[in-house]
């Protein structure tokens, strides 16, 4: 069934979503009746879920290898090299067990209200050229996934973490490891923007995805002027008209709308408010990690200081939508940063990121799992290694 046929089918059932930001005095209860928001004063308190639906082989090389892709860069590579159907089937097995059920429960239970879940364009099986090739039939545990958060009272941002033709070279969390981006193109922009109408659509008439409150428009774009201009001046503007439309022709009262995220200017793309006319329902996602920012010395007590005076309010309402423990390339390796002998810095340098990110709109840890042997990247290993409390509110004060 084509996209046109697809949304004609949409259009006749119910609307179940009622999207927004949890900061409008308006609250997520879970099936139990349980507020997650409660506890946070309306702050978002998050995980990303990467790895789930997006493949980053750095992340978890046993899982890649157990797909049957051990040494390709990315879920393109693989899946043209393993073949189609091979591919499906390996990577439903992952689906289904990389996050389960068991996991949403855990989080809930370590006082976390929000996920953010990192999808491909290819989710939408119709946008993809004959040329490109994915593993097939992720929406329904996209839907799972997002009926289990629902039910336990998560919030949830969808994120277009890989765009059409790869927003950025040489990373494997666009789908595709390429030298050279090729999102930047009008027909490209085109296939995104038919993404987010089919995105919406799955969101307000699909009972699973109730939750999702905010569609992220591409995640992390390249840091170039004139590749920037080009996405600010085109593809934002349109993003916006066209999920006000979809929303719109769906007849949702204006107080439901989704929040649109665009990355912060912070990031390096450029203000992503320079060519929008109306601001309405608008949030930015700022992604920080010191790991990379050579502006600051390695040391505990500058990485705890730095976190303690961040002031990340370039655009509002600002969530920092990834971050992590992990430190400089050159230190983590040596016994002052080793994770086992260094649980009290690790733990008040989290402390000290959460108050920082908390002056914002809230954070959102990358990641929930890894298989690294290092919980500076993973929020469950830090929490079993006791470097986050299970409570949040039990943090150390550092600031």
């Amino acid at each position: 069934m084509g996209l046109t046929s697809k949304f004609a089918a949409f259009t006749t059932l119910i609307t179940f979503a009622k999207a927004w930001l949890p900061e409008e005095n308006k609250s997520i209860t879970s099936k139990n009746g349980t507020n997650l928001f409660e506890s946070s004063n309306g702050k978002i308190r998050g995980v990303n879920l990467g790895s789930q639906f997006v493949f980053e082989p750095w992340i978890a090389s046993t899982e890649w290898t157990d797909i049957g892709c051990h040494g390709y860069k990315s879920e393109f590579d693989c899946v043209s090299s393993i073949g189609q159907d091979a591919a499906n089937a390996a990577f439903a097995k992952h689906w289904a067990s990389w996050t389960t059920e068991d996991d949403i429960d855990e989080m809930v239970s370590y006082s976390l209200n929000t996920i953010r879940v990192p999808v491909g364009y290819w989710l939408c099986e119709d946008l993809v050229d004959a040329s490109e090739h994915f593993p097939q039939g992720g929406l329904e545990y996209v839907k799972q996934l997002c009926g289990w958060a629902s039910d336990k009272g998560l919030y949830i941002i969808m994120d277009l973490h890989g765009a059409p033709g790869a927003q950025t070279a040489n990373n494997s969390f666009t789908g595709q490891y390429v030298a050279e981006t090729g999102f930047y193109t009008d027909d490209n922009y085109e296939r995104a923007l038919k993404w987010l109408e089919w995105m919406v659509e799955l969101i307000y008439q699909t009972d699973e995805m109730r939750n999702v409150g905010m569609l992220e428009i591409v995640n992390e774009p390249a840091r170039n002027v004139q590749k920037g201009s080009s996405m600010r001046s085109k593809y934002y503007p349109q993003a916006v008209e066209r999920i006000r439309a979809a929303e719109k022709k769906l007849s949702i009262d204006a107080s439901n709308y989704l929040h649109i995220q665009a990355m912060d200017k912070a990031w390096g793309s450029g203000d992503p408010n320079e060519y929008l006319d109306d601001l309405t329902y608008m949030a930015y996602d700022d992604h920080r990690y010191l790991k990379w920012d050579t502006s600051v010395d390695p040391s505990h007590d500058n990485y705890i200081n730095t976190s303690c005076s961040d002031k990340r309010d370039s655009n509002s309402p600002n969530i920092i939508g990834e971050w992590s423990l992990s430190v400089a390339s050159d230190v983590e390796g040596s016994s002052d940063w080793d994770p086992s002998s260094n649980t009290d810095f690790y733990g008040k340098w989290f402390a000290a990121q959460v108050y920082a990110y908390e002056q914002q709109q809230g954070w959102v840890f990358w990641t929930w799992k890894a298989q690294l042997s290092d919980y500076r990247w993973s929020y469950q290993d830090a929490v079993k290694a006791g470097v986050i409390p299970k409570d949040l509110n039990n943090l150390q004060n550092v600031c």
